[in-house]
């Protein structure tokens, strides 16, 4: 079975478009008292996997639970397309890329579809958690669906998300017009690509399984202003804890 055919057609629609959170008819969820995260799985039976799933993300990459392979092949990075828009789904700021853009991996073409932000972050390597994480989410001709995950440590002002947060919507289902060129975004990747991979699922309901994930080894750096900017959109913390490993190993 695909990796992809695991995840409901809701769950693909809801991970790759701008009404991702809020799906038409969907019990709502969020990361504050009874919707928390940790009330996700008895929100709504769609919600079921979020609390019984055993391949869970995120999840905290230790050196106990990671396989080092003889070396993973490399990620074909093609994001030749430029941001369509900005849009406040009420949980994250999510940027949509115009079609065109994808990674190659595993012999599969992932199409990029969008990239949001998580603060801080929602995995972690060795216990260590950042000030903010942005997922490039992708989805394949087959429904199969990749993540490719960044972290960012507090350091210097990050150029290419002030060119963002001076334009993100403060209000919820808001939009705005972005201007960021496909140079922009591959700008925000490390030059060296290099990643820890694992199986794991959506970080939000309904917690679908089969989601390829791909963390970045190196970072990059925002500044503690930008860290409070993005803060103060939702006042509140928008990441799910880290799950349990259960059987699963990381390569490397």
């Amino acid at each position: 079975m695909r990796l992809g055919k695991m995840l409901s057609s809701y769950a693909i629609a809801a991970l790759v478009s701008s009404s991702l959170f809020a799906a038409g008819g969907a019990t709502h969820w969020g990361y504050t008292g009874h919707e928390a995260p940790q009330n996700w799985g008895e929100l709504s039976p769609e919600y079921s996997t979020c609390k019984n799933g055993r391949s869970q993300s995120p999840i905290n990459i230790s050196k106990d639970g990671v396989v080092v392979t003889n070396g993973l092949e490399n990620i074909e990075f093609n994001y030749k397309t430029d941001a369509v828009g900005i849009v406040n789904n009420g949980h994250t700021i999510q940027v949509d890329v115009k079609e065109g853009s994808s990674i190659k991996i595993d012999g599969t073409v992932f199409n990029l579809k969008q990239f949001h932000f998580h603060t801080p972050s929602e995995n972690m390597i060795e216990g260590k958690s950042f000030p903010l994480e942005l997922h490039f989410v992708h989805a394949s001709k087959d429904a199969e669906l990749a993540v490719v995950a960044l972290m960012f440590e507090e350091g210097k002002e990050n150029e290419i998300l002030r060119k963002i947060w001076d334009k993100m919507p403060h209000s919820a289902n808001a939009k705005a017009g972005c201007g960021l060129q496909s140079s922009m975004i591959n700008e925000i990747l490390p030059k060296d690509k290099s990643y820890f991979r694992f199986n794991g699922s959506l970080t939000t309901p309904p917690c679908s399984e089969g989601v390829r994930w791909f963390v970045l080894k190196n970072y990059a750096t925002l500044s503690k202003e930008q860290i409070k900017e993005f803060f103060d959109v939702f006042g509140h913390e928008n990441n799910r804890p880290t799950q349990p490993l259960n059987a699963r190993k990381v390569m490397k």
